[in-house]
């Protein structure tokens, strides 16, 4: 049964992010969400470049000499029609990849496991596969590419929906109570 649209909090949630079955299997896609072909990497915000900005020269130790050069030469940001983004190395990888063992992860969280500093990633690197649109107030809608076949494959086995895969994610935005209000509606 197709569920409606949930709203929790003046944020509008698309149904599919409770029922596509979803967990990243960085093994087969190889962390292809960092690296689609596009002019731009991830959105960004002004607050989340400012915090980059005071972390970047312990992020860049993460980092290929190839994207520190872009760094260092067009900087890691660019705005598009109003929309801040992260730089794009090649018109494929997000600026701030490394690549371990052909995987591609991302520079800022690792400096954030390692505890070098405390800012994780963008959140819109952190939501994935969720997008946030704004249309005075926030919608929630899952973006659905080809290369994240196998994460749904692998949400099959693992039986976890989008929201329970970006519970983390979710409740760095919205908080704990947010997403247990959404949980909720996950369990009707």
């Amino acid at each position: 049964m197709r569920r409606n649209f949930v709203e929790i909090d003046d944020i509008v949630i698309n149904p599919e992010i409770f029922e596509v079955k979803f967990t990243c299997d960085l093994e087969k896609c190889k962390g292809a969400c960092c690296t689609m072909e596009s002019d731009f990497g991830a959105p960004i915000t002004q607050k989340e470049i400012d915090k980059i900005n005071g972390k970047l020269h312990i992020i860049k130790e993460y980092l290929p000499k190839r994207h520190i050069d872009e760094i260092e030469t067009t900087g890691f940001w660019v705005e598009n029609y109003g929309q801040l983004m992260t730089q794009s190395v090649d018109n494929k990888a997000c600026v701030f990849v490394y690549f371990d063992n052909e995987i591609a992860r991302c520079g800022i969280e690792k400096a954030y496991t390692d505890g070098k500093i405390n800012f994780q990633k963008p959140i819109s690197c952190h939501l994935f596969p969720i997008r946030v649109a704004s249309f005075g107030g926030d919608i929630l809608r899952y973006e659905n590419y080809s290369e994240c076949s196998p994460a749904v494959e692998k949400g099959e086995k693992t039986n976890l929906t989008i929201l329970e895969f970006c519970k983390d994610s979710l409740k760095r935005l919205y908080g704990n109570q947010w997403f247990e209000q959404a949980k909720k509606f996950l369990d009707k």
